[in-house]
């Protein structure tokens, strides 16, 4: 192996700098991972493909960097790069110490390190004969990576999952620095409110992928389509050596449908797939961090498990750019980014639905094993079944503490539920 190949990949080595290209805006939520290159564990960094884990790595290389680290004690390698396809793990560390850098520390990245059979087995022997490197990786698919690193790195990591910009990240790319608990607190001016929602409503269409945020309008739909191709085929397609036409069909039916239930019956009678593939393909989707399921809320398993899961996509821009949309999507895009953020914050969700056929959009398990039930509705006209279902859910689980209704603009707590606007819910990104 050359070199060569190793320098292109690295630029700082000739210019002692990270490229401003590639270096993105900091993101709120994510300095521990960036500062984790300072400490000895593994960092490990997951996520959808295109949300930032790369732009996290060159940021960690700039604050090495800053700190006087010399720029050749840095590797940097994309393992999706068709330069480094016959090359082992072992192949690049030996080419880079022996021309580069022999003894003093290294700080190696590796980008998506699932590319490499037994990554893990690798970094571990690396790391327990003390060969004085920081390992940084980082992965697109969380079932290969979680399965292979939880037995052989355990103690040895710490993990850091990835998401696409939040609210309050979209609102700081656009500009608006707001002082973020004064406005949650109605502390701004009017303007500043008509901004919030405005960039809401181009939120919910256009998604929080970085690079997206930053293209002309005419090009964020071509982009978008573009990621879910590179999701479609390198994450689960080719991965999974699977019927291209049928899991393209499979996933957009899903992605149209989301915040709506997963009825195995109609996805067979609509696609022409059997159970156990229905079973299988949902399993890919998570994996790569695609879409994902929630049960129905009950303490029984069995009970939970006989009820239909409702699916979500990871990213509304993502849902619109290759769904077949349909008018009143708006609701739809609410809720799944209410999804999206309770994931983000940690929250186990859950639905529920009487034998009343009343439902709640979400179920929260709270730390004290109490409950929160959260309906989305995106509106200030308020339908009555959005409120008769929280009592009803109320009645049935003494231990609900919390009744949520998410709305456009009303603000009020009336009769034990808490009426909140989404944008302030979405702002406030409290842990739940």
């Amino acid at each position: 192996m050359e070199i060569q190949k190793l320098a292109e990949a690295n630029p700082w080595w000739s210019t002692k700098q990270v490229p401003d290209e590639l270096k993105g805006k900091p993101r709120l939520n994510y300095s521990l991972l960036v500062k984790s290159v300072d400490i000895e564990e593994i960092t490990i960094i997951l996520g959808v493909r295109r949300s930032g884990k790369s732009t996290f790595m060159y940021q960690m290389i700039e604050r090495l960097l800053k700190k006087e680290v010399e720029p050749e004690q840095i590797l940097f390698v994309n393992l999706e790069d068709t330069r480094f396809t016959e090359d082992s793990l072992e192949d690049i560390y030996q080419t880079y110490r022996s021309n580069l850098n022999p003894a003093k520390k290294a700080y190696i990245f590796f980008d998506e390190i699932h590319k490499k059979d037994k990554w893990e087995a690798w970094i571990r022997r690396h790391y327990d004969l003390k060969t004085n490197c920081k390992f940084v990786v980082s992965g697109s698919c969380s079932y290969l990576l979680k399965k292979e690193y939880a037995t052989l790195l355990t103690g040895r990591n710490l993990t850091f999952e990835v998401y696409p910009l939040s609210f309050k990240e979209f609102l700081i790319f656009n500009g608006i620095n707001l002082d973020f608990s004064k406005a949650v607190k109605g502390i701004f001016l009017e303007k500043e409110k008509y901004l919030i929602l405005k960039s809401l409503n181009e939120y919910l269409l256009q998604g929080g992928f970085p690079k997206v945020f930053f293209q002309e309008k005419d090009f964020k739909t071509k982009l978008l389509d573009q990621y879910f191709n590179d999701i479609l085929f390198k994450d689960i397609i080719d991965r999974h050596n699977l019927n291209s036409k049928k899991t393209s069909e499979f996933i957009k039916y899903l992605m149209t449908n989301i915040t709506g239930f997963v009825s195995l019956r109609n996805v067979r009678n609509s696609l022409g797939l059997s159970y156990e593939a229905i079973k299988d393909y949902l399993s890919y989707t998570n994996e790569a961090f695609l879409l994902f399921t929630i049960d129905h809320f009950a303490y029984s398993m069995k009970e939970q498990k006989s009820r239909a899961s409702k699916v979500y996509c990871i990213d509304n821009g993502l849902r619109n750019a290759v769904s077949f949309k349909f008018s009143g999507d708006e609701g739809k895009l609410a809720e799944n980014q209410v999804f999206i953020d309770l994931k983000r914050r940690g929250a186990e969700a859950y639905y529920w639905k009487s034998k009343k056929e009343t439902e709640v959009d979400f179920i929260i398990k709270n730390h004290d094993h109490s409950l929160t039930a959260i309906n989305v509705t995106y509106t200030d006209k308020i339908p009555e079944r959005e409120i008769k279902s929280l009592y009803d859910f109320k009645a049935a689980f003494k231990k609900t503490r919390e009744l949520i209704l998410l709305t456009k603009n009303i603000e009020k707590k009336e009769e034990g539920i808490k009426f909140i606007p989404l944008w302030k819910f979405l702002i406030e990104e409290i842990s739940i």
